[in-house]
């Protein structure tokens, strides 16, 4: 009894003491935590900055319908004028800053656009059945023609096979349709490509492009 009163009061007396000897246990501890915290935070952030770092300058966009049960995707690069102006041009010269050497554009940039229909489509004055097609545009001045094609699609200019990057090497042997397209001039100006479906109904819709200040639309049915 006498040593506990002894040791009691010896705590009591040095409280102080006592209580910076656990907080020196403690602070390894703290040390620890806040460590851990601050490398988490930097982890999470390095993630974020290589994600951005890595993301395409075009990147991938989809437009998708659904009629009834079924899709309509299209798969495409969506490129952004980043200030530049008059994007497709005049003249001689109209068409030529987007398709660069290749005969037509790809309707957007790096792999070539898809479009994938899970029903069968009147597109002008030609059905396409269910199936998946790559979707090139001739561009004149004034006068757009849409074109779906049967040649396949590769992820790169290097990858092996017989598909086409973007429209390098296309040739017009491999049509499934070829169709006028509506073309227009707009107030506001669209920074990046975009391609999305208007006026759809059970019945059928309309496939529109859009970048800077031109829109151009092709009209589809429904094969019933």
């Amino acid at each position: 009894m006498r040593e506990f009163r002894f040791l009691l009061t010896t705590v009591c007396r040095n409280r102080e003491t006592v209580s910076a000897f656990i907080l020196t246990l403690q602070l390894p501890l703290l040390m620890y935590r806040l460590v851990t915290t601050v490398f988490l935070f930097a982890l999470v952030l390095s993630g974020v900055h290589e994600a951005f770092a890595q993301r395409s300058s075009s990147p991938r966009g989809e437009a998708s319908t659904q009629i009834g049960e079924a899709w309509i995707i299209v798969d495409y690069g969506r490129p952004i004028l980043r200030g530049r102006t008059e994007i497709f041009g005049s003249g001689e010269e109209y068409g030529t800053m987007v398709t660069g050497t290749a005969p037509v554009w790809r309707a957007g940039a790096n792999k070539s656009t898809r479009l994938h229909t899970e029903i069968p489509l009147m597109i002008g004055n030609v059905e396409v059945a269910a199936g998946e097609y790559s979707v090139f545009v001739e561009l004149d001045q004034g006068n757009w023609t849409f074109v779906l094609s049967s040649h396949e699609a590769k992820d790169s200019g290097r990858a092996p096979g017989d598909g086409l990057w973007g429209a390098y090497g296309y040739t017009s042997d491999k049509d499934v349709l070829r169709t006028s397209m509506a073309v227009s001039e707009t107030a506001a100006s669209a920074d990046q490509f975009t391609i999305g479906f208007f006026d759809v109904t059970d019945k059928g819709g309309v496939l529109s492009m859009m970048w800077e200040n031109t829109t151009a639309s092709v009209s589809f049915t429904v094969v019933q």
